[in-house]
């Protein structure tokens, strides 16, 4: 089958590899129908050290149940899944409360040594508790929105959830990519009176709007934090949603939070300590996050998008064959698209 190896940065290649095959009872094999291009994708385009063997890529998709080990008993050949970007058994403590990124048997799709899902098809480690069958065809229009469960969608509402978006609630949201911009929808759903997006690219600040952005702040630093305040009568605002990862933006993020505010962190860090510990403590401020647990999500977020109520596939703006994802790679990182939808 063909798949995606990243070799270094800037170095992606589409390639030949084994088909995947049943190794455990509770695997199941799935046929990729829709992928996508992840923000976080391009961390390791930038940056990653030159490998002789590669990485597999791509951590986001839907496909079609192929074949079950003697094990799986949930899952079925023929049904139409999501794929939730972390792998998780379903029965443990941690799932059972609702964190499946917290599983005993965690896996992350695309890492350590797992397959990545820029591929044709991919093996489904505890297919029972990991895949979510979706009750359509692979051919639905829905699609690109359905596929936002696997990550973007669930992430993005994650952030809103522990930043305890409410209703009434003035909210901020630091980055304009697809978490972002789904954080936005997010927000709007939870019935956030005041949404603002900080960003700077008129494509995604226009799809912010779209998606129910009040207000946007195109400032950086200390300019942004005084832009945010003057829209929130001086006090910031009582909900942020971090989904950059920067040291700067949480910097930012706890600065423009109101006093007993809210941080919602989903943006992957690349800082070794939270930024602002100071103004977290005197500021009552609630600092927290960490990879969503999207797969607990999906069942509250699926009717609104079968339902038509929210349509987070429109950050994708461009779609390409897997033969194209190199240069859908090198789109996105340089702005020319907000997030890349492959069709294998």
């Amino acid at each position: 089958m063909r798949a995606t190896i990243m070799y270094g940065a800037g170095d992606v290649r589409v390639e030949n590899v084994p088909d995947p095959s049943i190794l455990e009872p509770t695997d199941a094999i799935m046929r990729v129908v829709r992928a996508c291009i992840c923000g976080s994708d391009l961390w390791p385009y930038n940056d990653m050290a030159k490998s002789e063997t590669g990485q597999s890529m791509g951590h986001e998709a839907i496909g079609v149940v192929e074949a079950v080990g003697n094990a799986v008993s949930t899952v079925k050949r023929g049904q139409v899944v999501v794929m939730p970007f972390a792998i998780s058994d379903g029965t443990c403590e941690f799932c059972k409360e609702g964190l499946p990124t917290a599983c005993v048997h965690v896996a992350f799709v695309g890492n350590g040594g797992m397959n990545g899902a820029q591929a044709e098809a991919l093996r489904i480690p505890f297919a029972d508790g990991t895949l979510y069958a979706l009750g359509v065809s692979e051919a639905d229009a829905r699609m690109p929105s359905l596929l936002t469960l696997s990550d973007v969608m669930g992430t993005g509402h994650h952030a809103a959830v522990v930043a305890r978006v409410a209703r009434g609630h003035r909210v901020a949201v630091v980055g304009d990519g697809a978490v972002g911009l789904c954080g936005v929808i997010a927000a709007k759903r939870l019935g956030a009176e005041q949404i603002i997006i900080m960003g700077r690219h008129p494509d995604r600040i226009a799809l912010a709007r779209a998606f129910g952005a009040t207000d946007v702040v195109s400032e950086r630093g200390a300019e942004a934090v005084e832009r945010v305040r003057e829209l929130t009568g001086g006090h910031g605002v009582h909900s942020v949603l971090e989904c950059v990862g920067t040291g700067d933006a949480t910097f930012t993020s706890v600065e423009i939070a109101r006093p007993g505010g809210a941080v919602g962190r989903v943006g992957v860090p690349h800082y070794e300590a939270i930024p602002g510990a100071q103004k977290t403590f005197f500021k009552n401020v609630t600092v927290g996050g960490g990879p969503a647990p999207v797969r607990a999500y999906i069942k509250e977020l699926l009717p609104d998008i079968l339902e038509g109520r929210i349509e987070p596939g429109r950050v994708f703006d461009r779609s390409i064959a897997l033969d194209g994802v190199p240069d859908g790679y090198r789109a996105m990182n340089k702005r020319e698209s907000i997030k890349v939808l492959v069709t294998p």
